[in-house]
C-alpha cells in the first residue's frame, strides 16, 4: 500500500468519477457504437497503465495509444484488448505491433510502402486528411494509395490487415466552424465510397472520426466508434461545449493534485520574492514555500498570478514559479504551518482556472504534469 506520508507532491484519480465519465458517453452513444478509450500522453496524466486498467475494467472496447512505446508498457503490464497506436510508427516497429497484437495507424504513403513490402504485416487503420492537414492521406494520396492495393490480388496479407480507416474533426468544439465541421464529414463520407470501389466494403472497416468535442456535438459523426480523450478525465475540449451541453452530459473531473508547504516565514521589512525580485512585497507579508515548480508541471506562465488552496481558501503565487518551488502569500490564511496540504488542481481550484491564467488549454495542463508524480487511484468505480 503506497503512503502519502513521505511525499511533497503527488496526484489523486477519482475513480467514481471516471466511472461517471464513461457512463455517460456510454449513454451518449448507439449501443452498436464501439468506445475507445484515448490514454496517450500518460493518459493525460492520470497514469497511463493504471487507468488503462480500469478503462478495461470498466468495459472500453479499445485503448488508444500515441506510440508503440506506450502499447507495449501496455501489453507488458498485463492489459489486454484492442489497442490503437494514433500516432507515427517507425516501419522497423512494424514487427513489434505484430509480436504484441498491436493496430498501428498508417497515415502517408511512405508507410503504406513500407508495410506492404511485409509477409506479415501488423494490423492497421488507416488514417484520413479531411481538412485538418496534419496526420494522413490527401484525396490525391489516398487514390494513389489504394492503387498500390490493385497490385495485390485480394487475399494478400496487407488487405486482410486493413481493419479501420478514421480522420480527426479539427474544430468539433467550436460552433464558428460547423460549417468546416461537415465539410470534414463530407470528405470522408467521399473516401468512403473510394475504399468500397477499391474492394473495401464499409461494413468490412471500423471507421471512426469523432473525439470528445464531435461524440457531444456531432451524433452524425459516431460512425462504428468514437474515441473519447479529454472528456474521460471529466472536462469539455471547450467552454463553449461546457456552456452548451454541460446539462446533457454531466462529467466529473478525476485528477487532483497535491503539494506540502515546506517553509512558513513572515518578513518584517519591504522586500521581493524570488528571481530577479519580480514582485514586491509590504511588511508583515506571511510567505509560505511548496516544494514543486515547473518540472513538476505547474505552469511558470503562473509566475506572479497563479492560484493555489490553503485551508479551503485560494493564495496568490508571490513571484517566479522556479523549477522546483513557488512561493505563496498566506498572509490572510490564519494557522498555516510547515505540512499544511496545498491544492494545486482539485476542487475550488479546477485545471481549467489553471489554464485561463496560464494563456493555454486544459489539455496541455494536465498532461505535462510530470509522470514520475505519484498517484493514488481513490475509491471503487
Amino acid at each position: 500500500m503506497k503512503s502519502k506520508n513521505n511525499l511533497r507532491t503527488w496526484i489523486e484519480a477519482d475513480t467514481k468519477a471516471v466511472a461517471n465519465n464513461y457512463r455517460a458517453f456510454r449513454k451518449l452513444i448507439s449501443p452498436r457504437v464501439k468506445l475507445m478509450a484515448v490514454v496517450k500522453s500518460n493518459a493525460y496524466g492520470h497514469g497511463l497503465i493504471d487507468f488503462s486498467r480500469l478503462m478495461v475494467k470498466l468495459g472500453a472496447d479499445w485503448l488508444g495509444v500515441d506510440s508503440i512505446v506506450e502499447a507495449v508498457t501496455l501489453r507488458q503490464a498485463g492489459v489486454r484488448g484492442n489497442i490503437l497506436v494514433l500516432g507515427y510508427t517507425q516501419p522497423i516497429n512494424f514487427s513489434v505491433a505484430v509480436k504484441n497484437n498491436i493496430v498501428v495507424t498508417i497515415s502517408s504513403p511512405d508507410s503504406l510502402v513500407a508495410l506492404l513490402k511485409l509477409s506479415h504485416p501488423p494490423k492497421f487503420h488507416l488514417k484520413l486528411d479531411t481538412g485538418m492537414h496534419r496526420q494522413g492521406f490527401t484525396s490525391a494520396d489516398l487514390v494513389s494509395a489504394l492503387a498500390l492495393f490493385s497490385n495485390f490480388p485480394l487475399n494478400h496479407p496487407a488487405r486482410a490487415q486493413l481493419i479501420g480507416v478514421y480522420s480527426h474533426l479539427a474544430s468539433a468544439s467550436n460552433k464558428n466552424h460547423t460549417v468546416e465541421t461537415h465539410q470534414q464529414i463530407a470528405i470522408f463520407e467521399q473516401a468512403l465510397e473510394l475504399l468500397t470501389q477499391a474492394g473495401f466494403p464499409r461494413a468490412s472497416l471500423t471507421k471512426h472520426l469523432a473525439a470528445t468535442g464531435g461524440t457531444i456535438g456531432y451524433p452524425e459523426a459516431h460512425y462504428d466508434l468514437v474515441r473519447i480523450g479529454l472528456g474521460m478525465y471529466g472536462h469539455y475540449p471547450s467552454q463553449e461545449w461546457w456552456k452548451r451541453f454541460a446539462k446533457k452530459i454531466k462529467l466529473q473531473p478525476a485528477l487532483t493534485w497535491k503539494t506540502i508547504i515546506g517553509e512558513v516565514k513572515t518578513i518584517s521589512e519591504r522586500g521581493a520574492v524570488g528571481y530577479d525580485f519580480t514582485e514586491h512585497i509590504k511588511p508583515g507579508t506571511k510567505l509560505a514555500v511548496c516544494p514543486i515548480g515547473y518540472w513538476h508541471g505547474f505552469p511558470r506562465a503562473l509566475s506572479g498570478i497563479g492560484e493555489v488552496v490553503v485551508r479551503d481558501q485560494l493564495a496568490k503565487v508571490i513571484g517566479r514559479v522556479s523549477m522546483d518551488m513557488i512561493v505563496i502569500d498566506v498572509t490572510h490564511i490564519s494557522g498555516v504551518k510547515t505540512g499544511d496540504i496545498v491544492t494545486l488542481i482539485g476542487d475550488g481550484l479546477p485545471a481549467e482556472r489553471l489554464a485561463t491564467l496560464a494563456h493555454t488549454s486544459v489539455y496541455e495542463i494536465i498532461t505535462r504534469l510530470n509522470p514520475l508524480i505519484q498517484k493514488f487511484y481513490l475509491t471503487p468505480a
